[in-house]
């Protein structure tokens, strides 16, 4: 079992940049690869990024083309936590971010992960 918590929204003007942390409970974090996502207002969840366990090669990492560039993904195993920085902000970048966990590979669909966060808002302004 993971327990996930997401920090570091908030709201920023178009250009600006946030970090965003995702902090796991337990001792198996570097076992896990881990994603991000996003839900914009009114629409689906989308991938954002994610990053490989620490057995694969632990810095492999895959991102969606939206945010190819601007977004980086990394990891730090003995902290349990997972960021995603994210520079060079736009208004369609408004949504709710969210980490996952999974075993199963670096893969972008949500269904193959197991274990979610709850959640936090970031805004971006005009």
């Amino acid at each position: 079992q993971v327990q996930l918590v997401e920090s570091g929204g908030g709201l920023v003007q178009a250009g600006g940049s946030l970090r965003l942390s995702c902090t796991a409970s337990g001792r198996t974090f570097s076992t896990y690869h881990m994603g991000w996502f996003r839900q914009p207002p009114g629409k689906e969840r989308e991938f954002v990024a994610a990053i490989a366990a620490n057995r694969w090669s632990g810095s492999d990492t895959y991102y969606a083309d939206s945010v190819k560039g601007r977004f980086t993904i990394s990891r730090d195993n003995a902290k349990n936590t997972v960021y995603l920085q994210m520079d060079s902000l736009r208004p369609e970048d408004t949504a709710v971010y969210y980490c996952a966990a999974q075993i199963s590979g670096l893969v972008r669909r949500a269904s193959e992960y197991d274990y979610w966060g709850q959640g936090t808002q970031v805004t971006v302004s005009s």
